[in-house]
């Protein structure tokens, strides 16, 4: 583990061996970081997150209570993630909170949102500023204001050659392994 002396861990936060914690970094004391993460500069992780093993956060990422990002998972520079659904500065809603799932493997890109109450899945990206109000399929390339889904994405991170409903089947380019859309579910064959 690597803590560079600008970052802040409170007492409690569990950091996970062979994790690195780079520039001006804040954990709170109730964090859990899995095993070879890599929290770059400015992160901020709250008490109730659950940070999965080899998760990269880029420069500039809050991750606010009640977030759980799976195994894998890619947070770009300076995407976000809410946890109120309808926030006013005179009002508390600690007790609103939504949970937030990010699933293994996804890819979220530089400044998109994620909406409170979303899960996003498994090997699911989303494209640069984006903007996720609701759940995203596994393997699902979503793009836009409010997100779409514009098409499916391999484990490696290529676009798949499939179409968005129905049933088909494709090849990744990269890895040979094999995905089946059936009835709009794309899986790995």
């Amino acid at each position: 583990m690597s803590i560079h002396p600008t970052a802040i861990v409170d007492d409690g936060a569990r950091i996970g061996a062979s994790s690195r914690i780079w520039h001006w970094v804040h954990v709170c004391g109730g964090a859990v970081v899995g095993e070879h993460c890599s929290l770059g500069q400015n992160v901020f992780v709250g008490n109730r997150v659950r940070i999965g093993d080899r998760v990269k956060i880029q420069n500039n990422v809050s991750v606010y209570d009640n977030v759980t990002l799976e195994d894998d998972v890619f947070c770009g520079p300076s995407m976000v993630f809410t946890n109120v659904y309808n926030p006013r500065a005179a009002i508390e809603r600690k007790s609103e909170y939504r949970d937030t799932l990010v699933r293994q493997g996804a890819t979220l890109g530089a400044n998109c949102t994620i909406v409170c109450g979303a899960t996003i899945g498994r090997y699911a990206f989303v494209g640069a500023g984006a903007v996720v109000n609701k759940n995203v399929p596994d393997f699902a390339l979503v793009v836009g204001v409010p997100a779409r889904q514009v098409g499916w994405m391999s484990r490696h991170g290529e676009q798949l050659d499939l179409p968005l409903a129905g049933n088909a089947q494709t090849v990744c380019p990269h890895t040979g392994e094999r995905y089946v859309l059936e009835n709009g579910v794309c899986r790995l064959a």
